[in-house]
């Protein structure tokens, strides 16, 4: 494999890794692998607890026997029974489990399998827990013991007990049984956690792409089914139902639209054609030639507000993605201020115009063209006469470009930004201004179009627009076109 297809996979292997770790899915799982390794953690200490005390209690009671055993020697037939009986039991079992010795008062052994006393103390109940090496001079492994030390008469001390090298063998052997049992579970609910994640997120991530292209236009798509007839696919199968729904709506609702457009769109051209001809028959009465202009201006911004909705609906259809090619926006721009520039200078008005860079981007030039126009032509409509009009275009640190158009006119409340993009909407104090109210209409279908972004903001005074175009798609790279 290539190292660029090495590294495009890993990105690639990462990307999902990371989606799979933030999904709410994992979260749950995460959860539930805390809530079982808690309960499975209970439930082996459980059996620990009991096993390694059935097996403490038994050592108890085996020390405790063998305690009365030689108790009630002791009691019959004095220290040379005492000693005699544990001289037996050691000869009987040298290498035994059980532990004896007799010392004097100066802790020099009498009779005992061990050699020396050991330095610990005991507990209140003449308890003690010590390590031992077994007596003889081949004896050097030492074990874990537990005894009782008894007093007797002379300053002699008995010392009883057993090696519990088998109990903490076993306790061992048991916690590592536990601590392996536990993080094999742990991690099996993990890989499991993991495996349920990952189908739910490429499930959800179908779902969502799907969303995103419908969102960019394309209507026609729907959401992949598994054939599994699970709840995931009766819940696509119901989006897509819904989806079927919205899109014959959608184009019933165009359809209507474009009819309308197109119906009316004929008569007021020939309306237009008959009233130039009326104009010119009618030279004689100077007050009819006016109205007559006037009926016609009326008749060409009728046609002007028909042929922009026309324009938005075929932009926000999606069908002009065919035409998109890399486009430079600073050449753009420059045509858009030189075009612009006698209607400023009428006005009393300075176009300020400068470029940081080249802004290339992947789009529609004839669309971008007109969506900055419209920009450029409401800054001219709304700044007074001898202000200033700004436009720059600058690279984005990311790819792609923005273009800024700054006026020094009224600018737009806050609380309108918002609503500006409507069709028709038009301010309170902008009503006696010429225009249909579907200029910014336009700009946000081709900024929808180009999945770019558009920012109004206070210029103090007048407004700030800023245009967020992203470099998009390589110029090889084919595009698919869209329904319309």
């Amino acid at each position: 494999m290539p190292p660029d297809s090495r590294a495009g996979a890993w990105a690639q292997l990462r990307t999902g890794a990371a989606r799979i770790l933030r999904s709410s899915t994992f979260r749950l799982a995460l959860l539930y692998v805390l809530l079982l390794s808690v309960s499975v953690a209970i439930l082996l200490g459980y059996i620990y607890w009991s096993t390694a005390g059935y097996m403490d209690r038994q050592t108890t009671a085996t020390i405790q026997a063998e305690i009365r055993g030689l108790a009630e020697q002791y009691r019959r037939r004095g220290l040379g029974g005492l000693t005699a009986l544990i001289t037996e039991r050691v000869a009987r079992d040298p290498v035994g489990a059980s532990v004896y010795l007799l010392v004097d008062s100066g802790l020099e052994r009498v009779v005992g399998n061990l050699d020396r006393w050991p330095p610990e103390s005991p507990d209140a109940d003449g308890w003690i827990g010590f390590r031992l090496r077994e007596w003889g001079p081949a004896r050097t492994e030492e074990h874990e013991a537990r005894a009782q030390v008894f007093a007797l008469r002379g300053g002699l001390r008995l010392l009883v007990g057993r090696d519990v090298r088998d109990l903490e063998a076993t306790r061992a052997l048991i916690l590592d049984a536990l601590t392996w049992g536990l993080a094999i579970t742990a991690a099996l609910a993990l890989l499991g956690g993991w495996l349920m994640s990952a189908g739910l997120v490429r499930r959800l991530e179908s779902i969502n792409q799907t969303s995103r292209e419908i969102m960019a236009g394309d209507l026609s798509r729907r959401i992949p089914l598994s054939g599994s007839g699970d709840d995931f696919d009766q819940l696509a199968a119901s989006l897509n139902a819904m989806l079927d729904r919205i899109e014959q709506l959608m184009a019933s609702v165009r359809q209507v639209s474009d009819n309308i457009a197109h119906d009316l769109r004929t008569p007021l051209t020939r309306l237009r054609n008959k009233l130039e001809l009326l104009s010119a028959e009618l030279s004689a009465s100077g007050k009819a030639i006016d109205l007559a202009e006037e009926t016609i201006g009326d008749a060409e911004e009728m046609l002007s507000t028909f042929n922009a909705l026309l324009r938005i609906a075929r932009i926000e259809s999606g069908s002009r993605r065919a035409a998109f090619a890399e486009v430079d926006l600073a050449p753009l721009v420059q045509d858009v201020v030189e075009l612009y520039e006698p209607l400023a200078a009428e006005r009393g008005q300075q176009l300020i115009y400068s470029s940081a860079g080249p802004g290339r981007v992947f789009g529609d030039r004839d669309l971008l063209f007109q969506a900055l126009a419209n920009l450029v032509d409401n800054a001219i409509k709304y700044t007074p006469a001898g202000g200033e009009i700004q436009i720059l275009v600058d690279a984005e640190p990311g790819g792609g470009a923005r273009v800024e158009v700054a006026d020094d006119g009224p600018g737009i409340p806050a609380e309108l930004r918002d609503q500006v993009f409507r069709r028709f909407f038009r301010a309170d104090d902008s009503r006696s201004t010429p225009g249909s109210g579907l200029g910014l209409s336009l700009v946000q279908a081709v900024v929808q179009l180009h999945r770019a972004s558009i920012e109004l903001s206070d210029h103090q005074p007048g407004l700030r627009v800023i245009l967020r175009l992203g470099a998009g798609q390589s110029v090889d790279e084919p595009v698919r076109k869209l329904p319309a």
